[in-house]
């Protein structure tokens, strides 16, 4: 750990670091608004982090302090039932990650810690996850506690959804499941995570519109929305099924297809053609990726967008001239990912493009991503 954030952290609480915690962020590559209905997704976890710097305490306290001046520090105990900051208060990521890891396992001590972090917020890239995750990681190391990764990927993901929004499990997963040099395609019910090697000349790229996407007000309530739409339109459908992946799995695409134009009204429809088409594109993408055709993935990015936007509902003007602008400076495909409503877009390109399409992006702070390692503890 660098000299600086060592000083840093012992000016704020008095003595040095024992323990740093990387936590990644994400893109999504395809597969949006699918996990929650337990749907594949594709992502893939960025070089992007947040970063703990951490020292065990001898209580069950929590003490945070921000490196940024715009969050002050927090202070909570640990417990299985612990009264949440006011709403949208960065603390309650790290009060949702104790109380649902002291339902669990036997926490006695806190930590100190001091976040930083180089993730955009309110991007879509996953900034909240990454906390949630480094808190849990954090609070494990600090009692010399271990939990299994598929079971601390999904009690991560029930953590976050304490703090409002009641979004799946891909972020946690990714942030925890991450590789380097590779996307992930995630499958739900049950976990599992199945790492694809990304050929070696594609180049991923994310953009901002710097309209901000927080999981929190308006947005939380839309995203919200479109779970309750899926779970109405599952029900309206008439299939019996246990669920979307049951589903999926039971009829083709094209039945389904069908059976929506004649039994759901707008916009169950549309949110019920994004879901199933948009599951049948994570399973085309993940060959094409195998197979090294990257104009068959930009194609599916593409599709995919064009769901977003016109049946789903989560797309705004900002992000469609990104789409678009990428398009034009040489991007083979190019899509929002995130939630929607605001946040980022990512684009892909050969190699050979990438200097282009960063120009064309130029306005819109463009980042080069490449698949990452998931989140880590390392001891000083």
């Amino acid at each position: 750990m660098d000299r600086a954030r060592t000083d840093r952290f012992a000016e704020r609480f008095g003595a040095p670091p024992t323990h740093l915690v990387r936590a990644p962020g994400r893109v999504n590559l395809i597969g949006e608004h699918t996990d929650y209905n337990g749907l594949p997704v594709f992502p893939m976890a960025i070089p992007r982090s947040v970063v703990l710097a951490v020292r065990p305490r001898p209580d069950p306290r929590i003490r945070l302090s921000n490196a940024d001046a715009r969050y002050a520090p927090r202070e909570f105990e640990i417990g299985t039932e612990i009264a949440p900051f006011p709403a949208g208060d960065w603390g309650n990521y790290a009060k949702s990650a104790a109380q649902a890891l002291a339902r669990r396992v036997r926490l006695f001590r806190g930590f100190d810690a001091l976040v930083e972090g180089d993730i955009p917020e309110a991007a879509g890239l996953s900034s909240s996850s990454a906390l949630v995750v480094a808190c849990s990681l954090a609070l494990l190391a600090a009692s010399g506690a271990e939990l299994d990764p598929l079971e601390l990927m999904a009690l991560a993901a029930s953590a976050e959804r304490c703090v409002g929004t009641q979004s799946g499990g891909m972020d946690q997963a990714i942030c925890l499941g991450g590789r380097e040099g590779r996307a992930v395609l995630i499958e739900f019910e049950p976990l599992r995570l199945r790492p694809t090697r990304v050929p070696s000349d594609w180049r991923f790229v994310v953009a901002n519109t710097f309209v901000e996407a927080r999981k929190s007000g308006a947005t939380q309530a839309a995203y919200n929305a479109r779970v309750r739409e899926c779970a109405e339109a599952l029900r309206a459908i008439g299939f019996p099924a246990r669920g979307y992946r049951d589903l999926a799995a039971t009829h083709p695409l094209g039945e389904l297809l069908e059976a929506a134009e004649k039994k759901l009204p707008d916009p169950l429809r549309r949110r019920f053609r994004h879901v199933v088409t948009e599951a049948a594109r994570v399973e085309d993408a993940r060959a094409a990726m195998l197979e090294g055709d990257l104009e068959a993935f930009g194609r599916l990015m593409n599709a995919s967008h064009a769901s977003l936007r016109d049946d789903y509902d989560v797309s705004c003007p900002e992000l469609d001239a990104l789409v678009e602008l990428a398009r034009g400076a040489g991007a083979a495909g190019a899509r929002l990912t995130g939630a929607g409503f605001g946040g980022c877009i990512v684009a892909l390109c050969r190699a050979s493009r990438l200097e282009g399409l960063l120009a064309g992006l130029e306005r819109a702070a463009p980042i080069a991503v490449r698949p990452s390692d998931g989140a880590r503890v390392f001891e000083l």
